[in-house]
């Protein structure tokens, strides 16, 4: 058979196979990164709520810096789970709100947020027990 003849080798997705997060080089790990990280969490575990203006977001989750809200916020706009809207007034005016993967997202870290608010008493009794043990 002539080279001219051959069937063209299919291509495979840039992603390859199916993704796993346990692969360390799996995109979803960057994603798994936002959406888990401290702050992400509390934006997400808010936005499921409301709407959010800048300043009420930074209130409503407490104990973060403008700068650390600023770029969560826009991570997680980059990654397709906020959309911003800028009014364009004086003084300017910026609401954030989920998108529909961002909602579906935040459930599932609200879910995980409010269990583990349930489950912290007994977190802390085994850390107590471990160092109790680590001590004697």
């Amino acid at each position: 058979m002539a080279v001219s003849d051959r069937q063209p080798r299919r291509q495979t997705p840039a992603a390859g196979p199916a993704a796993s997060v346990k692969t360390p080089t799996c995109p979803s790990r960057g994603v798994l990164e936002h959406v888990t990280s401290r702050w992400g969490v509390l934006v997400l575990a808010a936005l499921v709520e409301r709407p959010y203006r800048f300043s009420e977001l930074r209130r409503e989750i407490g104990g973060v810096s403008e700068k650390v809200l600023a770029q969560t916020l826009r991570t997680l706009e980059r990654d397709g789970f906020l959309l911003r809207d800028a009014k364009p007034v004086i003084p300017p005016r910026v609401d954030y709100s989920l998108t529909g993967l961002g909602r579906e997202a935040a459930e599932q870290v609200w879910a995980l947020a409010r269990w583990t608010e349930r489950r912290t008493p007994e977190v802390q009794a085994a850390r107590a027990a471990y160092d109790e043990a680590r001590n004697s």
